[in-house]
């Protein structure tokens, strides 16, 4: 093969939970960068280095952030991570964001390495392609990670040539010896480059050690790299996935990773009318008009003029003019004369001052009765600007009056307001609109006549999901029920995704051979999973991605997906959990998500041994407190533990029980009795 016209771009992924809070201890970053120099035919470019904890959602950040942009990285290789330790999960990072493995490149290191050590069988290497991108994990040794890319680095160009998306044909003319002859290698083994003959512990230098101790980690019994990233609908059952290959992530963790990649939402102008109600600001609005917009009298009198004497003397006075709130011309008052007002009518021009009708008599009618002549003033302590509401004593024109992010309604006054300054239109956050869709050829919609077949099941999830997403004043689409067949529920998401902004799918999303909904969501929409698990109770399949789309006008957009378990109780306590702070995010409405309140207990709750539990329960007042308690079984098929709920326990994994009387937190889902 032929050196490329220009460089092949690498990245190094140093994961260490010491370099990373002093990265002068890294010792691995300059040693890998001479293996690029010294052993790569002068095809590397050593782009960019970062340094991360032993944390799955850092080194997934890290790399999604080079493989996934306009301008990918050829070849990533990560160094750390790969031991037995309970804190090494770079592979259970770096597997999920596989689209292909590579055993061979593992072979080969493994291979390579074992000769120098037998403790190389103790490192958990992965490599395979993503996106356009190869990756590779090395031991947190510098040495180790030395050995063990030494042995395919001449290989590597090669496949990042063709994971860039070259054809194979032009690349393979010539047959093997030619490549080999181009790469530099021979057929016997790849070169080493020297070699290191050291013993290989597998951990990083001074201040680097991966020895995390803690409690024994469950291991399983085959490898990542021999595990496909998800079930292949055409593979048939005999290789479907045996276990997730998803972390178990906590809710706290799948929470952010939903705060990340929630889609923006999208601003849009508006008219000010009734249809405003419940919408977020997504600008600051200032006032177009003052309020009042003309001298206005605040109570029923006569408004004076005040000589220049500046007093205005009781006595007897003729009424020339009559000022009404309605709109109308007004002519200017002289002095001497009174011009009968009411609330809220403007001022004459030339007018200083009200007179209250309290303190005046009616000294003498017109001719015919019907009107009065002349008026006495009872007291001659009328001040300059009495009774009166100046322009703009309300608010003031070009004063902000609602802030962007504060919400619309037709009931606290914000309607009002914008009403009042005579604004036509705002910027707010476009509420989303929400597609709910069941999956499942054995799901038959709920109002079906007849009896059920055996292994039917009546549709609960899509109208509980629907009502529950209309409760918050979101627009629904109606999906219907997707067939467990590919094709149908890739078309029908496509369909959805052009008119729907988040779509809440339920079922297919654990591990039979017709739970398609992730596959479909990777495999054939080009979707990423962020998560696919969660360890929670009830809810731990629960999965949330995004999937590329291009929006109305052309522009190219992300729409999210959460596909939610099938079991009832599960999946209305996810869309609580998971769903809302998405559609919260993407109205611009803040706090995301149910309230949360501190609540005492009216008796003992189990607590759950594996999992935290989200506990559906009633909330309500006694004596002033917020007590809770439990609406009864809690199995996640247990629709019934939701008639009464109004909220959700959040209790803590453990033996025993959460006693009467003790606090925990509750997620309030509606009003508090």
């Amino acid at each position: 093969m032929s050196t490329p016209t220009s460089k092949l771009r690498a990245a190094i992924l140093v994961v260490s939970e010491t370099a990373s809070r002093d990265p002068s201890t890294d010792k691995c970053i300059p040693i890998l960068k001479d293996v690029f120099e010294k052993a790569g035919n002068d095809q590397w470019d050593v782009a960019v280095t970062e340094i991360v904890t032993d944390n799955v959602l850092a080194i997934q950040k890290t790399i999604r952030n080079w493989t996934d942009g306009p301008e990918p990285i050829n070849l990533v290789v990560s160094s750390g991570g790969t031991g037995f330790a309970t804190k090494d999960v770079t592979p259970e990072a770096i597997t999920p964001l596989l689209d292909r493995h590579a055993p061979g490149l593992v072979h080969g290191m493994l291979s390579t390495s074992y000769a120098v050590t037998p403790f190389a069988l103790m490192a958990r290497p992965v490599a395979g392609t993503r996106k356009q991108s190869i990756i590779i994990t090395l031991p947190g040794s510098p040495k180790g990670a030395k050995e063990n890319l030494e042995p395919v680095i001449k290989l590597l160009p090669h496949a990042c040539i063709q994971a860039a998306g070259a054809e194979s044909r032009p690349l393979h003319e010539g047959g093997v010896k030619k490549l080999e002859k181009d790469a530099g290698i021979s057929s016997a083994v790849p070169s080493t480059g020297g070699g290191c003959g050291h013993h290989h512990h597998h951990h990083h230098g001074p201040g680097h050690s991966h020895g995390h101790g803690g409690h024994a980690a469950v291991q399983p019994h085959t490898k990542p790299e021999d595990r496909p990233q998800s079930n292949d609908p055409s593979a048939g059952p005999t290789r479907r996935y045996r276990s997730s290959p998803y972390p178990m992530l906590a809710v706290d963790d799948a929470l952010k990773l939903i705060a990340e990649h929630t889609p923006a939402p999208v601003v849009q102008k508006v008219p000010v009318n009734l249809n405003l109600g419940g919408s977020v600001l997504a600008e600051d609005v200032k006032a177009t008009e003052a309020v009042p917009a003309f001298r206005a009298s605040i109570v029923d009198g006569y408004a004076i003029k005040i000589p220049a004497s500046g007093t205005f003397e009781k006595g007897v006075y003729p009424v020339t003019i009559v000022s009404h709130a309605q709109a109308g011309d007004v002519n200017e008052l002289k002095e001497g004369e009174l011009a009968r007002i009411t609330t809220g009518a403007p001022l004459p021009p030339g007018a200083d001052a009200v007179i209250m009708v309290e303190d005046t008599v009616l000294h003498s009618q017109t001719d015919d009765g019907l009107e009065e002549k002349e008026v006495e003033i009872l007291t001659s302590e009328i001040k300059a600007g009495e009774n009166v509401r100046e322009v703009g004593s309300d608010v003031k024109s070009g004063e902000m009056i609602l802030k962007k992010g504060e919400g619309i309604t037709v009931v606290g006054g914000e309607f009002g307001l914008l009403a009042s300054v005579g604004t036509k239109e705002v910027s707010i956050y476009r509420r989303p609109v929400v597609g709910v869709l069941s999956t499942g050829d054995e799901i038959i919609p709920h109002d079906r006549e007849g009896p059920l077949r055996l292994g039917e099941v009546r549709d609960t999830n899509r109208p509980t999901l629907i009502t529950a997403a209309r409760s918050h004043h979101f627009e629904v689409v109606d999906l219907g029920i997707a067939s467990d067949k590919p094709g149908t529920l890739e078309q029908t998401l496509r369909t959805a995704l052009l008119k729907c902004d988040l779509i809440i799918t339920s079922g297919g999303v654990s591990m039979g051979e017709l739970d398609l909904l992730k596959p479909t969501i990777e495999r054939s929409l080009g979707g990423t999973i962020h998560f696919g698990r969660v360890n929670m109770k009830p809810g731990k399949p629960t999965t949330f991605a995004t999937v590329p789309t291009k929006a109305a006008d052309g522009t190219r957009t992300t729409k999210a997906i959460f596909s939610l378990p099938g079991n009832p109780a599960s999946a209305v306590v996810c869309f609580h959990l998971f769903v809302l702070p998405a559609l919260h995010a993407q109205a611009g409405i803040t706090p995301v998500g149910l309230p949360k309140v501190s609540v005492v207990l009216d008796e003992d709750v189990r607590k759950d041994r594996g999992r935290p539990e989200y506990h559906r329960a009633f909330v309500g007042f006694r004596d002033g407190a917020l007590c809770a308690s439990s609406t009864g079984g809690q199995r996640s098929s247990r629709i019934g533990s939701f008639r009464g709920a109004n909220a959700l326990l959040v209790m803590p994994m453990g033996e025993g029980s959460v006693r009467k009387g003790e606090r925990v937190e509750a997620l309030l889902m509606g009003r508090v009795g």
